[in-house]
């Protein structure tokens, strides 16, 4: 029988999580499943567990390939998924065990693409769910899955700028089962972080919005996102990040630019640009990065004066930011970076005790 939903689980070095996710993945209440299981070149014992699981479950499948990153691993489950809807599963989380039943009972039953849901931000002795402030039930149809999902995943505009926090909250693939025709007739794939640095989940659900007629946005929170994971490979400091940025806003640009959409995608794609020097600034301070305070104040100097972000800045209306933040990409305008640095200090301690 054809599984409902195929859940792609890519795998890297995650043996002190990896039975948690995948006890999750077999313990739902929708039993129609598939779950593929990417080993992405591990070197701890993350395949061992693999194969314990693909004995208890024959749901389970486990594909062994040399290491190529988390796009290249999606992309395989991709390729090889049967199932009528897809979902993503990283494999330090987990998900609440009526999350697939729900999700594909609700795709169904409203005929959409894309279905969402909230999540819990899982910390170590404590839980936060991420409230996105809205109905219980909201559902975009043809024109409106453009002009309301897929310019905020490109950028906010006009009284969103006021939370940057939720600059990317959209554009996570973890949170969402897509249509399978969706995802294979447009051939949608993950883009290589070697070329973009990360959000590869944003630009993914860029294109899928695209092509999408109808997306549902469900008020529950089905999925437990593991944030105490100090090994993930989205932790570590990224020598090249601003160079790899500044290839993904180009090609968010050349995709706005290809499908003839209007202005306010360009404002969305330009507030994006000013509010991801916070994530410049965080990478350069990053506990990995071993350079003297001069020097990632110097780095913090250069990333500001990058012709396409002071640019982008001109354009950038402070007013909307709360009064902190319109102080810190005051200083980012103004190329301000010993003060931008010290502000980084503050987010970045207050991000570890506050969460």
């Amino acid at each position: 029988m054809k599984p409902k939903v195929s859940i792609i689980v890519p795998i890297y070095n995650v043996e002190n999580y990896l039975s948690r996710c995948l006890d999750s993945l077999l313990a739902q209440t929708l039993q129609n499943i598939e779950i593929i299981a990417i080993n992405d070149g591990s070197n701890d014992s993350s395949i061992k567990i693999l194969r314990e699981f693909e004995l208890r479950d024959s749901r389970i499948k486990v594909i062994d390939k040399p290491n190529g990153g988390v796009s290249s691993a999606r992309n395989e489950g991709i390729r090889i998924a049967t199932g009528e809807y897809i979902g993503f599963v990283d494999p330090d989380d987990w998900a609440n065990p009526i999350m697939y039943e729900e999700m594909y009972k609700n795709a169904i039953n409203e005929n959409v693409d894309i279905v969402m849901c909230s999540y819990i931000r899982e910390f170590e002795g404590h839980s936060k769910i991420k409230d996105f402030n809205l109905p219980n039930k909201v559902c975009y149809l043809n024109e409106e899955v453009k002009t309301n999902f897929m310019r905020r995943l490109i950028g906010p505009i006009n009284d969103e700028i006021a939370n940057p926090e939720f600059l990317d909250a959209w554009g996570t693939v973890w949170s969402k089962i897509y249509r399978k025709e969706l995802i294979v007739e447009n051939k949608i794939k993950f883009m290589d972080l070697n070329k973009i640095g990360t959000n590869e989940d944003t630009l993914f659900n860029i294109e899928a919005s695209y092509y999408s007629k109808s997306f549902l946005f469900i008020n529950s929170p089905f999925y437990h996102y593991w944030r105490a994971n100090s090994t993930s490979v989205t932790s570590g400091f990224k020598p090249k990040l601003i160079n790899q940025w500044m290839y993904l806003f180009t090609y968010i640009e050349n995709f706005i630019k290809d499908k003839n959409m209007d202005k306010d995608y360009y404002l969305a794609l330009n507030n994006r640009i000013c509010l991801n020097t916070l994530g410049l600034g965080l990478n350069t301070i990053n506990k990995d990065n071993r350079s003297s305070v001069f020097q990632k104040v110097k780095r913090i100097r250069s990333f500001l004066k990058e012709k396409r972000i002071k640019n982008s800045f001109r354009k950038f209306n402070l007013s909307q930011l709360p009064m902190v933040w319109r102080v810190f990409y005051f200083c980012a305008k103004i190329r301000f970076a010993t003060v931008f640095y010290l502000m980084l200090i503050c987010i970045e301690f207050l991000r570890k005790v506050i969460r």
